[in-house]
């Protein structure tokens, strides 16, 4: 997002209707740079930061009809070489911290989610980023956390994970547990990480830095973090119940031929608030330079 600061003493105008939702029907009375200033400020500062570690990445090349119903308005599918894609993806969240404050027996825990690639057009460009089909984690305050504040479908269960890094091989697993019966992903490989190739398959997976989520209005939401390096799997495996953790219509393309796999080593990751408002952002985004 751009720098909101500018010279002058001049307030930021926004449009009509947003000026009339504030101001009580006002409709002459703009909206003052200061106040529009602190709700951006609130917007700029991250609202969680973590190491994201050790992602294990399954892809599938998928039909775009499957995708559709989960695309949020204002986005569109994100294509690499006129495929579209669903990622299976299960990683470690570590030294979790909520604006800046680390919470008790919530820092450390696993993460397995599902997601697809999508696009928006912005003032900049196309921003590029992902939407979640279903998450999981294994304590009921994030998942609670998580659809409050950023409207993700979290589920909470009990998980566990295994990682194995020697310097010559990584073996990642990450499990779950839904009633009495376990479900795992799990992925191996040798070697040192490599650097991602630009304009790659790999790249286009890793590179996706925003958030869409599906409400009354989509709501966006950044997160960044530096280029990964991966080793590609040398095995994979996917065990779980599809019909019942995503739905029936998963399990064709989750059963069928992996697009790639491979392990991302990971890195610090800072996630911002979601902005919900479109009409201030456009507003702010759109000021003269």
């Amino acid at each position: 997002m751009r720098a909101l600061l500018r010279s002058g003493p001049s307030p930021i105008r926004l449009s009509r209707s947003y000026c009339t939702k504030i101001d009580g029907g006002r409709r002459s009375a703009p909206i003052r740079y200061r106040s529009a200033a602190r709700r951006l400020y609130r917007l700029m500062k991250p609202f969680l930061t973590a190491d994201w570690r050790y992602l294990a990445m399954l892809n599938f090349a998928v039909d775009p009809g499957l995708l559709t119903p989960f695309i949020p308005a204002g986005t569109e599918l994100d294509y690499f070489e006129r495929e579209t894609f669903l990622s299976l993806v299960g990683f470690l969240f570590l030294n979790t911290r909520v604006l800046g404050m680390a919470v008790p027996l919530h820092r450390d825990f696993e993460e397995v989610n599902l997601r697809l690639y999508v696009r928006r057009k912005s003032i900049d460009g196309w921003k590029r980023g992902v939407v979640f089909v279903r998450e999981l984690v294994p304590r009921r305050a994030i998942a609670t956390v998580a659809r409050v504040f950023y409207g993700e479908p979290y589920s909470a269960m009990p998980m566990q994970h295994a990682v194995i890094d020697d310097g010559k091989a990584v073996l990642v697993e990450y499990r779950w547990c839904r009633g009495k019966k376990w479900e795992s992903l799990s992925m191996t490989a040798v070697g040192e990480a490599k650097n991602v190739t630009a304009s790659s398959h790999e790249e286009f997976i890793t590179e996706h830095y925003w958030g869409y989520t599906a409400g009354r209005r989509t709501s966006e939401y950044r997160v960044e973090h530096p280029r990964w390096k991966i080793w590609p799997a040398t095995s994979a495996k996917f065990h779980a119940d599809i019909s019942t953790l995503y739905g029936e219509q998963f399990i064709s393309p989750l059963s069928g031929p992996v697009a790639s796999s491979f392990i991302a080593e990971g890195s610090h990751v800072q996630v911002w608030r979601k902005i919900d408002d479109p009409v201030l952002v456009n507003a702010i985004a759109a000021r003269p330079a």
